[in-house]
């Protein structure tokens, strides 16, 4: 018989519970004991849920308070140095990992966070060196295994893979040059087999052990690792599923398949090539091959009928006994449930399937697979043929307007008038900014204030009038403060807008919105990403009055705030039926419509942010190419109907730019801020090493944490920025937008970055 499975549940709860509950927490307003209530309650309604669904394999372990990687470092006593010694309990230490803290005498920045592979959910990065000292302070999946099982729910616990685990470490400060994590496997393994051993004696028949590494390049160099892991793992543990998504294994599944584990999960969402090459890898072995059917990433409805096909193509090859019908990745990335729409058109509603309608999906997969005779899987299976079948019809139609201004896009529209040294000259005297021009990314707090105003807008409480004065004076009072505190170059604040991406979704044609479509995006972070359904356009201009009416309340250069066709792409639900490409080319065309009319108005500098441009890089490289060409030709074409004498920027958020270098050049932005302050400058290096001509904001602080800076912390990094970057070309900032920190904090951050550059243009007069 063929099972069904679901690889990881959202955490965060049907009406966001868990962010409450930690923000609470964190507030001093509830206790340890009422946070773990808040958790436990969300825990169970995800489990009784997934049963409800018929899930034959249940995830436990997966939960978060904050990020899945931090809890095994937590768990494993890879804990920073400078997190101990304060008399902080175990949590307020896990938390101060995650978002730094600064009170009660203890002031610790957090530690670095990135992308996880090519999503937009960040996790927070271990720091490890020769002297960590590895042991198990705690037993994460045999906790919440007994806690299912108390409620009488069989589940399959999730584990990180140790493997995966140390390669996404990085080598903490105190590491000897040479040092590897990886090399720490032999001290590390010791804590997974008191583990998996402790879970096999709790009575865990299966457990998911995830090692997506195993997609990526990088994975052919680990095979030797990988056999030395899983020969010691193994027969210790309960019966391994080696689970893999996000991309294919290529060759890597010539020695996957070939380990002593039980099963192999691979991705057929995102690479459903390897289906027939993985089953040729794992024929003549008795491993069970469980199938990524149903997307983990995306919130279309299955379809099927063509699910059951691929999937038939395994059993006919292996047996139902070794087949698992999965999602290919955990439900993580999707919201939790439809039935929290209340909204959406059915048409609308009909189109798409949430974490608890994918859990129904593979499971009438499975049931049809396994020769199910039950009246209500058929039934289910026909509803859902009809209903792809009216989506099929619906995609089939198109705007001809926008598609064939996409076809007319010529190479001269992807280029500046002139060089940047030459555009530089004319915007130096146009915008007479000092040596070391302080600014900000864009967005400030998000008071209680303005989401109440936003609430009531839409609530129909106040009229449109209403609104635009109180974001007319929101944007004078954010004005009135970087005037004040002496920033150089301003923004409006963004004080209209409810996220960078949501945002311009809501203006352009071409999107639908969810009510409660909730997705993590780190620690209490949620976003609700905007989906595309229809060929994208502007149908009026967007930010050109707020910007304009910031500028006219201020002599000082005004700075529009745009988010980048890439990013849009990558923050949004993309459609699934036209290629990436396209829909990245219709948003930038939008864009530049935006730009242009931005030019128009008196907007002197104009920034596009593209902080998804590195995250949707394919896994593989041998795909690199393509993707690049098309991302960087999209930011161009969004940017380049300017004159010389308007400022371009864009910004860049936890970005790894070795590899993709000349692509960043290429960008042509003339200034771009990226994430710097949690990296110990390692970017700086890189952007020394290549040489970049172009004028660069490293983030001074971390916007992420609570913490503020001290004034001499952000001139020490002043000065190590300019040991790698000429002095004629740094802007000073803080590291992302302020959106999510109050005005006390950032009140203190900003002036005490005002007051270093001023410092900096002292000593390097």
């Amino acid at each position: 018989m063929v099972l069904s499975s679901v690889l990881g549940f959202p955490r965060i709860g049907a009406n966001r519970e868990v962010k409450k509950a930690v923000e609470a927490y964190w507030a001093g307003k509830i206790s340890a004991d009422d946070l773990t209530k808040a958790a436990a309650d969300v825990k169970k309604a995800s489990w009784t849920g997934l049963k409800e669904a018929k899930v034959d394999l249940i995830p436990s372990g997966e939960f978060s308070l904050y990020d899945h990687v931090l809890d095994h470092s937590a768990a494993f006593n890879a804990i920073p140095k400078r997190y101990l010694g304060h008399n902080l309990s175990p949590l307020d230490i896990y938390f101060a990992m995650g978002r730094g803290r600064q009170a009660e005498g203890v002031d610790v920045p957090a530690c670095e966070m990135k992308k996880w592979f090519d999503s937009n959910y960040h996790f927070v990065v271990p720091e490890l060196s020769e002297s960590t000292d590895f042991k198990l302070n705690f037993n994460k999946p045999v906790e919440e295994f007994n806690e299912a099982k108390a409620l009488g729910i069989a589940t399959r616990p999730v584990v990180l893979g140790p493997i995966t685990y140390l390669w996404l470490a990085k080598a903490a400060k105190e590491a000897s040059p040479d040092f590897s994590p990886i090399s720490l496997l032999p001290k590390l393994l010791p804590l997974y087999k008191q583990l998996l051993t402790e879970l096999k004696a709790a009575g865990a028949e299966w457990v998911q052990v995830d090692e997506p590494v195993l997609v990526l390049d990088a994975g052919l160099q680990l095979e030797s690792q990988f056999n030395t892991a899983y020969a010691e793992l193994s027969p210790v543990a309960p019966k391994i599923l080696l689970t893999t998504y996000f991309g294919r294994l290529d060759a890597n599944a010539n020695f996957a398949a070939k380990l002593p584990v039980a099963g192999l999960h691979i991705d057929l969402d995102r690479a459903p090539t390897q289906l027939e090459s993985t089953i040729a890898a794992v024929k003549s072995t008795s491993l069970v091959l469980s199938l990524g059917l149903v997307s983990g990433r995306n919130i279309w409805k299955t379809d099927l009928s063509a699910a059951i096909k691929s999937g038939q193509i395994a059993v006919d090859a292996l047996g139902g006994d070794r087949v698992i019908a999965a999602t290919s990745s955990s439900l993580l990335h999707t919201p939790v449930t439809l039935a929290s729409e209340k909204k959406l058109t059915p048409e609308q509603k009909d189109w798409f399937s949430f974490a608890l309608e994918k859990a129904s999906e593979v499971h009438i997969i499975a049931a049809i697979l396994s020769g199910s005779q039950d009246s209500a899987v058929s039934q289910a299976l026909e509803a859902n043929r009809t209903s792809i079948a009216k989506r099929r019809e619906f995609e089939h139609t198109s705007n001809d307007a926008v598609r064939k201004r996409v076809a007319a896009i010529t190479p001269e529209m992807l280029e500046r008038k002139s060089p940047f040294a030459v555009r530089q000259e004319v915007q130096k005297k146009k915008l007479n900014l000092p040596k070391f021009p302080t600014t900000t990314i864009g967005s400030f707090p998000q008071t209680k204030e303005i989401r109440a105003a936003r609430a009531k807008l839409n609530k129909g409480e106040i009229t449109e009038e209403e609104y635009e004065t109180f974001i007319k004076k929101e944007i004078e009072h954010v004005v009135a403060f970087q005037e004040k505190i002496g920033l150089d170059l301003l923004v409006h604040g963004e004080p209209e807008r409810n996220d960078m991406v949501q945002y311009f979704g809501e203006q352009f044609d071409g999107f639908v919105f969810t009510q409660n479509g909730w997705v993590q995006s780190y620690g209490s972070r949620y976003v609700r990403p905007p989906i595309i359904v229809y060929d994208v356009s502007r149908p009026h201009p967007i930010t050109v009055k707020w910007s304009s009416y910031a500028q006219s309340v201020s002599k000082k250069p005004m700075k529009g705030m745009l988010t980048g066709p890439v990013t849009i792409l990558n923050w949004s639900f993309p459609r699934a039926d036209v290629s990436r490409e396209l829909q990245s080319k219709q948003l930038a065309l939008a864009l530049r419509d935006e730009v242009v009319d931005l030019e128009k108005a008196g907007i002197q500098a104009i920034q596009v942010d593209e902080p998804a441009i590195r995250e949707g890089l394919p896994l593989r490289r041998v795909d690199w190419d393509h993707y690049l060409t098309w991302a960087v030709d999209s930011f161009r074409l969004a940017t380049s109907g300017v004159t010389d004498a308007t400022q371009t920027h864009s910004h860049f958020c936890y970005s790894d730019f070795d590899d993709i270098f000349p692509s960043i050049q290429r960008l042509d932005a003339d200034v771009i801020s990226i994430e710097a302050s949690k990296s110990d400058m390692k970017l700086l290096k890189t952007f020394q090493h290549y040489g970049y001509a172009n004028q660069i904001g490293p983030g001074v602080y971390d916007i992420h944490s609570p913490r503020v800076p001290g004034g001499e912390e952000i001139q020490d990094r002043l000065g190590a920025m300019l040991q790698f970057l000429p002095d004629s070309l740094l802007f000073v900032n803080p590291d992302c937008g302020l959106k999510t920190r109050g005005w006390k904090e950032t009140e203190a951050s900003l002036v005490n970055l005002v007051n270093a550059a001023k410092w900096a243009r002292q000593q390097y007069a």
